[in-house]
């Protein structure tokens, strides 16, 4: 059969199979594809298939940790890591998956979304391999603010990122339209905090009846947190230095 993966590539075979997995599950579902339609797709016997992947589920394992791993270090965490901030590393990656669904036509959802809703509910194994790869992509957008000397706890806002862009990307799926992900963007440019470089001065707004000054920045030593403290204090308990 032409397009045949010779037997002496075993790694090959194994990376086709995968492969054909990937897009499958990506485009029809894990339980509308059958073991016969990714022989096909693979251009392989049923003896090379079992021989790497001796279940469905092995396979679907697999597909998860390897190829849906690897989709979202690539679209979301290096992208992240490698920007100027968090805010930034979101923005710049909605935008080029927001193109990228423009230039398709169309809308196949987020892989690990796709797996993980299908599959979570199914069995224990599914569940904790999706699992891993949330905490994994959270991990990376929390170390990102983390970087930026966000206040408080990064990982509340980066489960808010990914559940924003999950949903986001379900709408997109539903309607076909990449407009769900463009709101989605926006909203996180406001929600997301701008870097705060490591500065020892800022300024103060006065309200009515106090003074503007300029108040240092306190170091919370047990938590490593920075937080801005007594900006706003009454004229009368200031000590005024007179020229």
């Amino acid at each position: 059969m032409a397009g045949r993966i010779r037997s002496n590539d075993p790694e090959g075979v194994r990376r086709r199979i995968l492969d054909a997995a990937f897009e499958a599950f990506q485009g029809h579902g894990y339980h509308a594809t059958s073991m016969h339609d990714l022989l096909r797709l693979a251009g392989l016997s049923g003896g090379a298939l079992h021989h790497h992947f001796p279940t469905k589920k092995a396979l679907a394992l697999a597909v998860l940790r390897e190829r849906v791993a690897e989709a979202v270090a690539k679209t979301w965490i290096e992208p992240v890591r490698a920007a100027a901030s968090a805010r930034a590393g979101v923005a710049e990656v909605l935008a080029a998956i927001g193109s990228e669904l423009d230039r398709r036509g169309a809308v196949r959802g987020c892989p690990l979304n796709n797996m993980a809703s299908e599959l979570a509910l199914a069995d224990p194994d599914f569940r904790a391999a999706a699992a891993d790869l949330f905490a994994g992509w959270r991990d990376a957008i929390a170390a990102k603010l983390r970087e930026d000397n966000a206040p408080g706890d990064p990982q509340p806002l980066a489960r808010v990122v990914i559940a924003a862009y999950s949903g986001a990307m379900a709408q997109a799926k539903a309607e076909q339209d990449s407009q769900a992900l463009t709101a989605c963007a926006k909203a996180l440019a406001q929600l997301l905090p701008s870097p705060r470089h490591d500065s020892t001065m800022i300024e103060a707004v006065p309200a009515p009846g106090q003074i503007r000054r300029r108040a240092p920045i306190s170091r919370d030593l047990n938590e490593g947190a920075q937080t801005e403290l007594a900006l706003d204090v009454p004229a009368s308990r200031l000590t005024i230095e007179q020229p």
